[in-house]
């Protein structure tokens, strides 16, 4: 399969479901008829530079901004890794710096930057200066505890800033992971959004256990009375050896992805994604730079959020000289993007082997 242009049609689809959707919004109908035309031109950038520069540029990022939280999740990667924390291990950039890197972006044709942390509306400062990059759609996936009358402004004035609010399922397994109240909480932030009518979406890490219930009908339609319009599945990495049985395998993955296009027929007016998914029919997982790679909140290029491992900083090298890094091509040439593995992330289960590659 010809990765480019597989993910090029998939953006194209996304883009068009969107418009769809929006159409009785004039202005948010108006803001998605642009970025079409904008993506359209950044996959033309995309290609031009592998044809002239062999230099493959991916159509995503992953960029985590934030180093603290106002939540506690159990199993938080953030926490685990080192991002985010009471005391974080890692600095971050300044509003000035993240600004290069995202204007990088848009110049080599990177369409979507996804913005992480830590809770990355603690970070105002940097959100007010990503949102200048109009050329670039920026989901923002929150905990949704802290959007009130002025993050709502916000995100009404910068259309290109799409929440996206993090949930396990109802309420007993919301509150279960992330805390008492926050399942409550996070309905108050959509129907804040909905009344607004804007564009936002819900993130969901599936597990074993979880899968049926955040699929079905029941709460897919619970979610759309709130006007939530993208769904982002997420596949549960097991950093606790105690919860690997949570952790998809080969025969979840077929059973999620076969739900996912019979909700995609039943619920037109939802987007539905799911990372990583179906590997095996993209030949192998998409980090390091093949369809994303993930930057830290020091500026740290990895090839994705459960690989921490670097040997470029984008914000001392640029984010040209981040995608020829030597740990990126190593990882894609020697295939390792295929290694086996038993569920959620290729790279995390061969997190020594990835270690190793750094020079």
């Amino acid at each position: 399969m010809d990765l480019s242009s597989y993910m090029a049609g998939s953006i194209r689809n996304i883009m068009t479901t969107a418009y769809l959707n929006v159409l009785s919004n004039p202005r948010e109908a108006r803001f998605v008829s642009r970025m079409q035309r904008v993506i359209g031109k950044a996959e033309r950038r995309r290609k031009e530079c592998l044809e002239k520069e062999g230099l493959e540029v991916p159509p995503f990022l992953i960029a985590s901004i934030a180093t603290t939280c106002n939540l506690q999740c159990k199993g938080c990667y953030a926490r685990k890794n080192g991002i985010a924390g009471d005391t974080p291990t890692k600095a971050t950039l300044s509003p000035d710096q993240w600004h290069t890197i995202f204007s990088d972006a848009a110049e080599l044709g990177v369409s979507f930057c996804l913005l992480a942390g830590g809770e990355p509306l603690t970070r105002r400062d940097l959100l007010e200066s990503a949102a200048t990059i109009e050329d670039i759609i920026f989901p923002v996936f929150t905990n949704g505890t802290l959007i009130g009358a002025l993050y709502t402004e916000f995100f009404k004035r910068h259309l290109n800033m799409i929440p996206v609010i993090s949930l396990e399922g109802e309420l007993t397994a919301t509150d279960g992971r992330r805390g008492k109240g926050v399942f409550q909480r996070a309905l108050l932030s959509m129907e804040m959004l909905q009344k607004e009518k804007l564009f936002f979406g819900t993130s969901i890490t599936v597990t074993t256990e979880n899968y049926h219930e955040v699929t079905s009908k029941e709460f897919l339609s619970h979610l759309a009375s709130l006007g939530c319009k993208l769904l982002f599945y997420v596949e549960y990495v097991p950093f606790d050896e105690s919860t690997e049985h949570l952790a998809f395998r080969d025969e979840h993955v077929a059973e999620m992805e076969k739900i996912l296009e019979e909700r995609r027929e039943q619920y037109k007016e939802m987007i539905f994604l799911s990372f990583p998914g179906d590997e095996k029919a993209l030949d192998g997982c998409m980090a390091a730079g093949r369809g994303f790679f993930h930057i830290g909140p020091d500026g740290s290029a990895e090839p994705c959020p459960f690989s921490p491992f670097s040997d470029r900083n984008v914000a001392q090298t640029g984010l040209r000289d981040a995608l020829t890094s030597p740990l990126f091509r190593k990882i894609r040439n020697e295939r390792v993007l295929g290694w086996e593995h038993t569920g959620g992330c290729t790279l995390y289960e061969h997190r020594d082997e990835v270690e190793a590659m750094i020079d």
